[in-house]
């Protein structure tokens, strides 16, 4: 088996956590993704009464929704503590007197991969470009659908295969694994299906953004907690020779001036169904003794 693409859960959370006090300087893509997430709301007709953020970093998306849906409680899980310091609002002692509010934000320092809630919780789980630090997805749907209450709604994105492809290209040949892996759109919606969700939909886009060098993608990639963490990247600093000839397949990709940086972008959402009740016939009463 190859391990080379499993992410190291203790370094995203030590990444985001370094990253957390720059991150909202830099998260333009996640801000804008969590924006398109947003508006497809309103063909959904659902008022959820808890809404659980996974992957909530510095609270954008929570205090988005909080504001489309104010009676609603939301419940932030991060696996990294330093992004709720950064979301969470300064309250003066006096008023951490006064009787909490049902639609306080909860924060919850958490692995969505281990989702650490109760059976049928949620009326709405978000996740906003998160399911990507997941390295067993059917397993991590598994557990939204458990959180989930009967006729809830599950909402997400995530990124697709082609991100960051020009940064793939640039490192090929290289025995290190550079990029992280993405889960193709169709999969997910399979894992979806298989995990009891209903009515799945799915669709993706392309964002690109430019840069002036190979520097300024790298430097966006950390500041937000980016960067590669897989097992089978390089622990060490790259030399010199490999990273330069890097930077020339690079900057092959160059096209009026600025460098592309391409982002699949993936969304989905389901919901999870009623249960089934058995239709018991005539025949079937009787082979169960039940007449």
């Amino acid at each position: 088996m190859n391990y080379d693409h499993i992410i190291d859960k203790r370094q995203v959370r030590s990444s985001f956590g370094r990253a957390a006090s720059s991150y909202d300087r830099t998260a333009i893509l996640q801000r804008e993704v969590c924006d398109r997430m947003l508006s497809r709301l309103d063909y959904i007709k659902y008022t959820p009464d808890v809404i659980v953020d996974a992957g909530s970093g510095t609270g954008y998306g929570s205090r988005k929704l909080l504001t489309r849906y104010p009676a609603a409680r939301i419940l932030a899980i991060d696996i990294a503590a330093a992004m709720h310091f950064q979301a969470r609002p300064s309250i003066p002692w006096w008023k951490q007197l006064l009787p909490v509010r049902e639609n306080q934000t909860s924060y919850v320092c958490g692995d969505m991969e281990q989702m650490p809630l109760k059976d049928m919780c949620a009326g709405l789980v978000w996740s906003n470009l998160a399911l990507q630090w997941c390295n067993d997805l059917k397993q991590t749907l598994a557990g939204i659908h458990r959180i989930l209450q009967t006729s809830g709604l599950f909402m997400f994105s995530t990124f697709g295969p082609d991100t960051l492809k020009e940064l793939r290209q640039a490192f090929r040949g290289d025995s290190y694994s550079h990029v992280n892996r993405f889960t193709d759109m169709h999969d997910i919606g399979d894992m979806l299906v298989h995990n009891g969700f209903a009515t799945p939909v799915m669709d993706m886009e392309y964002i690109t953004l430019t840069y002036d060098d190979v520097t300024s993608v790298m430097r966006d990639l950390k500041a937000i907690g980016a960067h590669n963490v897989t097992q089978g990247r390089r622990r060490g600093l790259t030399g010199k020779t490999a990273w330069q000839k890097a930077i020339n397949h690079y900057e092959a990709l160059r096209m009026e001036g600025k460098l592309p940086a391409t982002f699949e972008v993936v969304y989905g959402h389901a919901w999870k169904p009623q249960p089934r009740t058995p239709i018991v016939t005539p025949e079937l009463r009787r082979q169960l003794g039940l007449v």
